[in-house]
């Protein structure tokens, strides 16, 4: 039996197939279509799933979609008439695409796909849920979901047993924590939807001294936190309720001045609001899984919602609660509820037995040596053929060592925001230039954002101040922890201002020759331990296709391209392809 589940028209639109209970299948419209955070209908998305399996839509059973329309459309206009006529210009605004898409969601599937089965619309924290709990390996896990808001919630207190959740407690629309990191990151400049983490990444360069951060005192005057983790925001320091600007003007003269242009200087006190907002949060969801545990008394907790990215308060779950378990699937806001919802219809609306666990992202399209020789050959690239993986592995291991950027595609396409050793970019992170260089020449983005460094599951203690057993999150790369001190020096390129790392650990079984890189760099350089970060350029997607990875090297700082079996030198071909630093916008 085959499932589809699919999310579109906010951000992050995608599909994921299952079959039997497995997801064989999913990816992010974005990696098709070349648009960052595509939010369009996933056709090209669904159409890969399909294609992997070798089936057509009508060999698909059930669809399921992640939130109910009308629901939310419901809260579209309630919000809009509780602030006439201060809404009446974002109401205009925003019908169009509700009449013409966002209420036509079941007639987009009958014609698009031409599809003749049958369509189930499950609640979007719901579908949440079940996107991290269904797939987990854990039978019973307290659940919290936290997002900017779905239908109505924003929030939500749940427990999964075997095939069931159950959702015990919400927190509606409009207060969000989702919303109020959303409304400082624009206030800091950044866009909202796709800059969030820009603002985790600068907050340890601010003061995380609860103590003594005015704008921590500041910011806490907007929320009022209860011990059960239930919160409510002072709306009049908002209007995203009514229209597009998230931030207001009072909050803004509550932190001091106007909404920071985006590009003009990042101050330290800006970089004291993003350390603020995050002590608020972190605040905040503590307080949720403290209440959780003691409601649930369960001993593994999974989490999901575009909070459950924020990779340096995940890294703190296990120490700050009575939790022994954590666990968080790689995408784990809206692209990730495709899976959920597909799971949801099978074990939980049709009650088949659990019978799956997501131990790696590589979901994506892939493409064989025969197809990448014919790319090559086609479009008359020069490359080196490598004999067998040992040889790829031996020269990857070399040539970052010997201080190049390399570009490294294999197996399949990673699910998720991160790259996890399939799409990824590698370097020396004991190089003290690396970091730059990256930053500036190849992805052209700000110079104070992290890499992250990836080490062997086995040498992960060695280095990192981890949990132990070490979490299962750190696969994909959605758990920050302090970097050890004798490794500040040793591996300075991946160290972040705080001391920590945004921690991503391999296991051989899920991608051997990624794994015996790493090893085999160790016994070169001494360090086991690799910068990775995503092959794309600052606003581009991910690379999906060998065209995509071909042309990013020839436009970026990016010395060597490792794609299957073949090594294409950089030097060895015309440079003049194009200017990605052109291109590299939000």
């Amino acid at each position: 039996m085959y499932i589809l589940g699919i999310s579109c028209y906010y951000h992050d639109a995608s599909a994921a197939l299952m079959k039997d209970g497995k997801i064989v299948a999913a990816a992010e419209e974005e990696r098709f279509t070349r648009k960052k955070h595509d939010s369009s209908f996933p056709i090209n998305a669904i159409n890969f799933c399909l294609q992997s399996q070798g089936i057509g839509i009508n060999d698909v059973k059930y669809i399921g979609f992640y939130e109910k329309p009308l629901l939310k459309f419901e809260r579209i206009l309630y919000q809009h008439l509780e602030m006439f006529p201060l809404s009446l210009k974002t109401f205009i605004s925003s019908m169009p695409s509700w009449i013409n898409e966002k209420l036509r969601v079941m007639r987009a599937i009958r014609k698009k796909l031409k599809y003749k089965g049958d369509v189930l619309f499950i609640e979007h924290h719901l579908a949440h849920a079940a996107s991290s709990f269904l797939v987990s390996p854990f039978k019973k896990a307290a659940i919290l979901t936290v997002d900017g808001v779905g239908e109505w919630t924003t929030t939500t207190y749940g427990v999964g047993e075997e095939n069931n959740i159950e959702l015990i407690k919400e927190i509606k629309f409009p207060h969000s924590i989702g919303l109020l990191y959303s409304a400082i990151t624009a206030y800091l400049g950044f866009s909202v939807n796709n800059s969030e983490y820009k603002v985790m990444g600068l907050a340890p360069y601010g003061n995380m001294d609860p103590k003594t951060n005015d704008y921590y005192h500041k910011l806490k005057k907007v929320i009022d936190l209860k011990e059960d983790g239930s919160y409510r925001l002072d709306m009049n320091y908002f209007v995203y309720h009514y229209a597009d600007r998230m931030p207001s003007k009072k909050l803004c003269d509550l932190l001091g001045s106007p909404i920071r242009s985006a590009e003009s200087e990042l101050t330290q006190r800006h970089k004291d609001i993003a350390a603020g907002l995050q002590l608020v949060a972190e605040e905040a969801i503590t307080m949720m899984l403290n209440h959780l545990y003691e409601v649930t008394k369960c001993e593994n907790v999974v989490l999901a919602g575009g909070c459950a990215l924020n990779s340096v308060y995940n890294g703190k779950i296990l120490s700050r609660t009575k939790f022994k378990r954590v666990w968080i699937q790689p995408n784990a806001s809206d692209g990730g509820t495709s899976i959920g919802v597909a799971a949801y219809i099978y074990n939980t609306i049709l009650d088949y037995k659990r019978n799956y666990v997501l131990t790696d992202a590589y979901l994506g399209p892939s493409f064989t040596n025969e197809q990448i020789k014919q790319f090559l050959d086609s479009n008359k690239i020069r490359y080196t053929e490598l004999k067998d993986d040992k040889d790829i592995v031996k020269t990857t291991a070399r040539l970052a060592n010997e201080n190049n950027v390399i570009g490294w595609f294999q197996y399949g396409m990673e699910w998720g925001p991160r790259a996890l050793g399939a799409r990824s970019i590698l370097a020396n992170p004991s190089n003290p230039n690396a970091k730059e260089l990256l930053n500036t020449k190849v992805k052209h983005r700000e110079k104070f954002r992290p890499f992250a460094p990836v080490v062997c599951e086995d040498d992960a203690l060695d280095y990192f101040e981890c949990d132990k057993p070490v979490p299962e999150p750190t696969d994909f790369m959605l758990m920050v922890y302090p970097i050890k001190k004798k490794g500040h020096n040793v591996i300075p390129s991946v160290t972040h201002v705080d001391g920590s790392g945004r921690l991503q650990t391999i296991r051989r079984p899920q991608n051997h020759l990624y794994y015996d890189v790493i090893k085999e760099f160790g016994k070169l350089s001494g360090v086991p331990i690799l910068i990775n970060t995503s092959f794309n350029i600052r606003g581009e997607p991910i690379v999906c296709t060998p065209y995509d990875a071909y042309k990013c090297m020839m436009g970026t700082g990016i010395d060597y391209l490792v794609i299957g079996k073949y090594l294409v030198k950089r030097e060895d071909n015309p440079q003049d392809m194009w200017d990605s630093e052109k291109y590299a916008k939000d």
